[in-house]
């Protein structure tokens, strides 16, 4: 079904474009204000407090709700309009889009989540401006925007799944800077293990023999994931560090730490990734003498689901804005707390370039998502996702189809 063709998405399109090109100056102020003061995971006050201030002006009419359901996430709300006359009883299609806006430790905002933040709220209110534009619709609409902390650590969006956010919400939507445009790519489930030894201390050249080395168990641990990773399957990752090594060379370490990712395509395949990189580690437990401590301190990251409708809508929409979507890389090995989402709520998760060939978690990428050349870009992938917004609000069909690919997609991903 080919939206273009009717004459009020169009307009709706139109219309909501004219807006964000509007306020284009003051949400690269937002995205630049964000990006100026980098907040950890959790700690996103500032980012939190100028979001809520940016939706909460006068003239806006958006009701929002600050420190939602979680420390430094936030809701805001604007709606219903339009729909068939049913009255009050009617259901309501709500939007969402959401914003992420937490950085990474030591190198700020390396992954651009100022620019996620940028995109949410560009997209919500050209959405906003496109409905009042036409509010005869089939069903009537209303915006939501999440404020969705913590997506670098222990996965804010999983919290607020839990607190029950997302119950009232029919479609997501939110974009990723990147490397490139791309309507879909898969990223991974990922899980997060924590790796504890606990040994005796003695001094190391009196009394070596008095000791029980916990770092002897940590770089044998290393090295037998190190020997493991070959015997994994290509598309499996299995990485981490030596969080804790020692105190001092002349004290056998009693405690080190470790922290690994565990990450593969399916979520279902998680188990089995544990089970291999788990026996490492208490093998070398036992090798050594020490006490071993294996926990998972943060929700395991789903898989993001495929929505071919929504994809095929925001590559049709990016395409007439100019966006080029080029061939998609064979591996993606990313992971976001966004997947669990998609399990709950039709949704789309395309990236978006942001004109550099820096890789995100690096400097170079921080730099690059605080440079005015990222903004054409930015507000163009707001525009593709709110007129992919207006194509299913619009169309009842199309909705149809969404809903119709969310549920095959659970059915595959269950197999």
């Amino acid at each position: 079904i080919d939206i273009r063709d009717m004459d009020t998405g169009q307009q709706m399109k139109d219309a909501l474009q004219l807006c964000i090109d509007g306020h284009k100056d003051e949400l690269g102020a937002l995205s630049r204000d964000i990006w100026s003061c980098p907040e950890l995971a959790g700690e996103e006050t500032h980012a939190h407090d100028r979001l809520v201030r940016f939706f909460s002006q006068d003239d806006r009419g958006w009701t929002v709700q600050s420190h939602y359901k979680l420390p430094t996430a936030f809701r805001a709300s604007w709606g219903p309009v339009g729909g068939g006359g049913g009255g009050e009883e009617e259901p309501v299609l709500n939007v969402a889009f959401l914003c992420e806006y937490d950085a990474l430790p030591g190198i700020g905002h390396a992954c651009g989540h100022n620019l996620i933040a940028e995109v949410g709220a560009a997209a919500a209110v050209g959405l906003k401006a496109a409905l009042e534009k036409q509010t005869e619709l089939h069903v009537p609409v209303k915006i939501t925007v999440l404020g969705t902390p913590a997506e670098e650590d222990i996965g804010g969006k999983i919290e607020l799944i839990k607190a029950g956010a997302f119950a009232d919400i029919d479609l997501v939507l939110m974009a990723h800077p990147a490397q490139q445009d791309a309507s879909f790519l898969p990223c991974v489930a990922l899980d997060e293990l924590s790796v504890k030894y606990y040994g005796k201390a003695s001094h190391a050249s009196a009394y070596p023999w008095e000791g029980v080395n916990a770092l002897d168990a940590a770089v044998l641990a290393y090295n037998s994931v190190s020997v493991l990773r070959q015997q994994l399957r290509p598309d499996w990752r299995l990485h981490g560090i030596i969080k804790h090594g020692g105190v001092k060379p002349n004290i056998i370490p009693a405690y080190t730490e470790l922290d690994f990712y565990l990450r593969t395509p399916l979520v279902k395949d998680l188990c089995d990734l544990k089970a291999k990189a788990e026996a490492c580690f208490r093998a070398a437990a036992e090798a050594t003498g020490c006490q071993v401590e294996l926990t998972y301190p943060s929700h395991a990251y789903y898989n993001i689901l495929p929505n071919v409708t929504l994809a095929n809508l925001y590559e049709m929409n990016g395409k007439t804005l100019g966006i080029q979507f080029p061939e998609q890389p064979a591996n993606f090995c990313g992971s976001t707390d966004f997947g669990n989402v998609s399990v709950v709520v039709p949704g789309i998760h395309p990236f978006f370039y942001i004109s550099t060939s820096a890789l995100n978690h690096t400097e170079e990428y921080a730099e690059a998502a605080g440079a005015e050349k990222a903004q054409l870009y930015t507000l163009r992938t707001a525009k593709a996702l709110a007129m992919t917004a207006v194509d299913v609000v619009c169309c009842p069909d199309l909705l149809k189809q969404v809903r119709e690919d969310f549920s095959l997609a659970k059915l595959k991903q269950e197999k």
